[in-house]
């Protein structure tokens, strides 16, 4: 006598999904270099800084730390001023073509996984705003930052700040 499971074969429910989960969505795109972003990096590091520089020297040149008056609002204040101008600096550019300055011309391009366009709040929101606000946390943000440098080594090249935005960097 025959029970009637013998033959056919019954899912186990217990057992994990056996879906593929790809690092990098984006089949068919060439992903942009580890050397070239890095420079791409430092180029809009010494573009922010020299303005940044430039501004500071004229907007704080009262807060002075050996005078005994830098607060945290001043120091709130010029993270605020940073970010403002760096979305001053890489805004346009940002929102028109996925790119900063520094990608602009190192032929790199920021774009979603699937390889469609970033929109603008996802590049400034999730892709840098939350690195900026992050790494402002004393110890946590250091090693955020380390980490989020180091994730470029995987085979997906994706940083911990293209994971949250959802982002990969490709050539043009």
């Amino acid at each position: 006598m025959s029970t009637g499971t013998e033959g056919s074969a019954q899912p186990n429910r217990f057992a994990p999904p056996t879906a593929e989960v790809a690092d990098v969505a984006a089949s068919g795109t060439e992903l942009g270099g580890r050397g070239m972003r890095l420079l791409a990096v430092l180029i809009d590091g010494l573009i922010q800084g020299a303005i940044y520089w430039i501004l500071t020297l004229v907007a704080f040149r009262s807060l002075d730390p050996r005078r005994g008056n830098f607060s945290v609002g001043a120091i709130v204040g010029q993270v605020v001023l940073g970010f403002a101008l760096f979305v001053l600096i890489q805004g346009y550019l940002l929102h028109t073509q996925g790119q900063t300055v520094g990608k602009k011309l190192l032929g790199l391009r920021i774009v979603r996984t699937n390889g469609e366009r970033a929109t603008l709040g996802r590049l400034l929101g999730l892709r840098y705003l939350v690195g900026w606000i992050i790494v402002m946390i004393p110890f946590a943000g250091a090693l955020y930052g380390l980490v989020d440098c180091l994730m470029i080594f995987r085979d997906s090249r994706k940083c911990v700040h293209d994971n949250i935005a959802d982002t990969i960097v490709v050539k043009v």
